[in-house]
């Protein structure tokens, strides 16, 4: 049967490029299959080139990442594309990017959607390129790891409204993100540097890239409320997270709802609060020989805690939940559970203990910390350095314990347990009954003499 000519075109104008039913009004083709007319190539010197109507990039030894970018800029819109990769290759596509002379020298910088082919499996992860890194790892949603197909073509969609930056891969929410840092900027593909002769050549390829700037909230694709909301706006609750139950443990400005782990009060000097940051100041090194530790006033059982930190060089301090005061009035620190925060290269306090156990992340003298979210690299820990904000998320729910580095999972274990039980044992907490199994205790943020930065601190309960 022969079908009628205006009726294919009908077809394909509703079904469009990507087969979602969406009418193809008011979208921008950002590639015409031709030409590369309305793209430069930034900082490094990988070839692109149009092979069937696809962008193809080739990796290449002894240069650093290449980026193929748009010379217009985009603030909100709705990106979708195409892409497939060799499994060898990392690549990814910029957003909201930038390359400035002020900035590296140029350097490309800015949110990208990750293509990972690798065991890891992050593709639809969003990484900071050239400024925070890792902004949304994929180990953070076991079911988006599994929406990329290696070796196969892969529809990508990625929606930036706002701060409100989400991406899908073949119809898989994968990341879900607030951020605010960069408005706008440039959209940009991908060749990542390559370091060994058996990865030169190797190729990745884009087709179908489209962007739509108008009517966007007609468009947008509602979240999959499985997928978890990483936010990073400072001291400030989302409003997916009010819904959730979360509320700011500290309010950015006041002592409100907090006292010295061994006073009645708030410490009145030795901690800061200036511009929304909470700062433990220097004194001499020592455990709780400055101003001493500060906990909440509120006491916590099933609780979720997530706070950003940034440490000064050699510095050595903590989150410690289940605590109770009252254990300790002598010198040192109050008692409890601890999330160890340390500069690993420069405290020795990381090379005691027992295998690591008190290193950053780890649940102090008992647990080392190992990326648990990373099959690629598990001794890989995803601490972002010296004088960087890094995110910590405790999570404690029937017993389930969880310590979180910057949205990669570390350290796991069950405080009922009798593994728990025997690490207690040898342990320098033995000789407190029942350590780290009391049904609630306070939250606390150690001071242990060195400079350390706290803010967006919140917490919600079950």
């Amino acid at each position: 049967m022969k079908i009628p000519k205006a009726l294919i075109i009908c077809v394909l104008i509703v079904i469009g490029p990507f087969g979602y039913g969406q009418s193809s009004e008011g979208w921008e083709i950002l590639f015409n299959g031709k030409n590369l007319k309305g793209w430069e190539k930034l900082n490094g010197t990988a070839d692109y080139i149009i092979v069937d109507s696809a962008i193809v990039g080739t990796s290449k030894l002894n240069t650093p990442n290449t980026f193929l970018a748009t010379k217009k800029v985009y603030k909100d819109f709705i990106l979708e594309f195409e892409v497939k990769v060799e499994n060898e290759l990392n690549s990814g596509v910029q957003f909201r990017s930038l390359s400035n002379k002020s900035y590296k020298n140029g350097r490309v910088h800015g949110y990208q959607a990750e293509i990972d082919p690798s065991r890891r499996a992050y593709s639809g992860g969003i990484y900071d390129e050239a400024r925070r890194k890792w902004l949304y790892p994929l180990g953070i949603n076991p079911k988006g790891q599994k929406a990329f197909r290696p070796g196969q073509w892969n529809t990508y969609r990625v929606e930036a409204i706002g701060p409100h930056i989400r991406t899908w891969v073949n119809g898989v929410m994968c990341a879900n993100l607030v951020d605010h840092l960069t408005a706008e900027g440039f959209i940009a593909l991908q060749v990542h540097s390559i370091n060994s002769h058996s990865q030169v050549g190797k190729k990745v390829m884009w087709r179908n890239i489209r962007i739509k700037t108008t009517d966007l909230n007609a468009e947008r694709r509602e979240p999959d409320p499985a997928v978890k909301e990483v936010s990073y706006l400072i001291n400030q609750l989302t409003e997916g997270e009010k819904r959730r139950g979360y509320r700011l443990l500290w309010d950015g400005n006041s002592s409100k709802g907090w006292r010295g782990a061994k006073l009645d009060h708030f410490p009145e000097s030795g901690w800061e609060m200036k511009d929304g940051v909470l700062t433990v100041l220097t004194t001499d090194g020592g455990e709780s020989t400055g101003p001493g530790d500060i906990v909440t006033i509120d006491k916590f059982g099933d609780f979720e805690l997530e706070l950003e930190f940034m440490i000064t060089k050699g510095a050595n301090s903590g989150i410690k939940y289940y605590v109770d005061p009252a254990l300790n009035k002598g010198a040192g620190s109050a008692i409890g559970c601890e999330y160890q925060i340390l500069d690993n290269e420069n405290h020795p306090d990381a090379k005691k203990g027992v295998l690591g156990n008190r290193t950053m992340a780890s649940l102090y003298d008992l647990i080392t910390a190992e990326n648990l979210s990373n099959k690629e690299d598990q001794k890989r820990t995803p601490f972002k350095g010296v004088g960087t904000w890094n995110h910590a998320r405790i999570m404690a729910r029937n017993g389930k314990v969880e310590h979180w580095l910057n949205h990669e999972k570390v350290v796991e274990y069950d405080r009922f347990s009798q593994m728990f039980s025997a690490l207690v044992n040898y342990s320098k907490y033995q000789k407190w009954p029942n350590f780290g199994r009391w049904p609630a205790g306070s939250i606390l943020l150690q001071d242990h003499g060195n400079t350390v930065h706290f803010r967006s601190v919140k917490v919600r309960e079950f």
